[in-house]
């Protein structure tokens, strides 16, 4: 019994008694209307502080390390309540918040550059990317001084969403309302765009880098691209009415589509390109952010004010909470 005792106490001393616990992180959720970022507490699903942003917040990124948080301060607000008019005030700031403080740290001014929407953060936080509506544009920023550096022109009409390519050489822009996707090489500058379907706003890139997922929200489909020859390679089927935000499991199996007109979440295989899931989740759903655990999926009810919260594995929603008015954009401190 003694070297059973003591066996045991050698196995927690060496940290072998169980698996260390994932990193709580933060859940940071927009509500447009309220012109806030919430910070949430993902387990307890307790807000934490309440943030001041610009009119109109869409989008968020945060730095690798989880200290700042940078908001995309668009200005229009009330997008898509039922009998009430959109509220539009082109924006033209983000807003730098220091989640450790929980503090608002600065506003960045974008000077000329209007609706400031998508927005991405380099892997070592030390450029900053920006898609400008007003502008047809796209900024690269250095976060730390606030200044803008570079600035290519898409030529599209809503140049809404943006990713990264792994090694961060490209940036593919979702343009709505042109019905394409604007590719950017940050080597040579040079600039295309390849046309995919109508009101393409979604957009993710695979973990592994090889592609890129299209929501075409007025086509209802997908279309998917090869980042190796930037070609669209398949189209399919959306599984829903208004799929207008996509996102891939941390693995890389899965896809996740909020179908907003559907009032559900369709989840697609990644490597066979099919539906294997409906998850309703309530009305208009939009934003979507997956805990790198993949434990829960977060979706943003932005005309019900409230985010639902699904099981991933099980595929169920499991309960849902209210962060305040019209919630959209979300993203993941770690």
């Amino acid at each position: 019994m003694r070297l059973l005792r003591l066996a045991v106490a050698m196995s927690l001393s060496l940290g072998l008694a169980a698996p260390a616990a994932a990193p709580r992180g933060t859940l940071i959720v927009l509500n447009k209307s309220d012109h806030e970022a919430v910070l949430v507490d993902p387990v307890t699903l307790e807000i934490l502080v309440r943030l001041p942003t610009g009119r109109g917040p869409h989008e968020v990124a945060t730095s690798p390390d989880g200290t700042r948080a940078y908001v995309s301060n668009y200005g229009s607000f009330a997008m898509f309540r039922q009998g009430e008019q959109v509220r539009n005030e082109p924006g033209k700031t983000l807003t730098v918040l220091d989640l450790g403080s929980r503090k608002v740290a600065r506003t960045i001014d974008l000077e000329e550059y209007r609706q400031p929407h998508g927005i991405r953060l380099s892997r070592d936080g030390s450029r900053l990317w920006v898609t400008c509506e007003g502008n047809q544009a796209v900024l690269e920023i250095d976060p730390a001084e606030g200044k803008i550096l570079k600035v290519w022109r898409t030529g599209q009409e809503t140049s809404h969403m943006i990713v990264a390519s792994r090694d961060e050489r490209k940036l593919y822009v979702a343009n709505i309302r042109s019905g394409s996707v604007t590719v950017i090489n940050r080597v040579t500058d040079d600039v295309k765009s390849l046309p995919t379907g109508a009101g393409a706003e979604g957009i993710d890139i695979s973990p592994d880098g090889k592609e890129v997922w299209v929501a075409n929200r007025e086509a209802d489909t997908i279309w998917v691209i090869e980042t190796k020859s930037d070609r669209v390679s398949v189209s399919f089927e959306s599984g829903g009415k208004m799929p207008i935000r996509v996102k891939f499991t941390p693995d890389g199996t899965q896809a996740w589509v909020a179908t907003a007109r559907s009032n559900a979440v369709t989840v697609f295989d990644a490597a066979k390109r099919s539906k294997v899931a409906t998850i309703p989740v309530g009305p208009m759903p939009v934003g979507i952010e997956i805990s790198p655990v993949a434990r829960h999926a977060f979706v943003a009810n932005t005309t019900d004010n409230k985010v639902t919260v699904i099981e991933v594995k099980a595929r169920k929603a499991i309960r849902s909470f209210t962060t305040g008015n019209e919630p959209d954009g979300m993203a993941w401190a770690p």
